[in-house]
């Protein structure tokens, strides 16, 4: 697995119109973890894909009208089965932080990676999205020398009383050591 163009190789690329340009001079020094299922609680469907990309159906669920005006992105996103879609070159700036800071330093979306779980806050997350998360993080770290162990966070870190994903079930002990 390599990085080219700031596109992960062998892995689906879906390109979401959601972001934008990270300001000027700005490094990549941040990963933030996050969970996401649609409808809430339900898994193994396309609807995150297609909320990505603007195109969700919103009759498909009453849920979906809640959020049909949202335009949100996330650089990754691994599902149940460990297959990670990247929809945001990792240089540009995804739309997954929201309001957030760390170490003082206001809209994490400007200098972090978000990456999109396919879970929610109290369920287990699978094997093969642990897998997955793992390899795709080593790579990040790899790639951006910014990036380390201790420059990953939850949402829940950056967004406290607002976020909590990815949620007490995720094991950031067998993740970070893995690393």
């Amino acid at each position: 697995m390599e990085i080219e163009n700031h596109i992960i190789k062998n892995i689906k690329f879906v390109n979401s119109p959601n972001f934008n340009e990270r300001p000027e001079n700005t490094k990549i020094c941040l990963i933030v973890i996050h969970s996401i299922s649609l409808p809430p609680n339900v898994y193994g469907n396309n609807y995150v894909e297609d909320f990505f990309m603007n195109k969700l159906i919103t009759s498909d669920h009453d849920y979906f009208q809640e959020i049909q005006d949202m335009r949100v992105s996330s650089h990754l996103y691994i599902k149940r089965t460990g297959e990670t879609i990247q929809f945001v070159p990792l240089n540009m700036r995804a739309w997954h932080a929201g309001e957030s800071s760390f170490k003082g330093i206001k809209d994490c979306n400007n200098y972090s990676i978000g990456i999109e779980l396919e879970g929610t806050d109290c369920d287990i997350y699978s094997n093969e999205q642990y897998e997955s998360l793992i390899k795709i993080s080593r790579l990040i770290i790899k790639n951006y020398p910014e990036t380390n162990k201790e420059s990953i966070v939850g949402h829940s870190d950056i967004s406290p009383g607002r976020k909590t994903d990815p949620g007490n079930k995720f094991e950031w002990r067998r993740y970070l050591d893995a690393l």
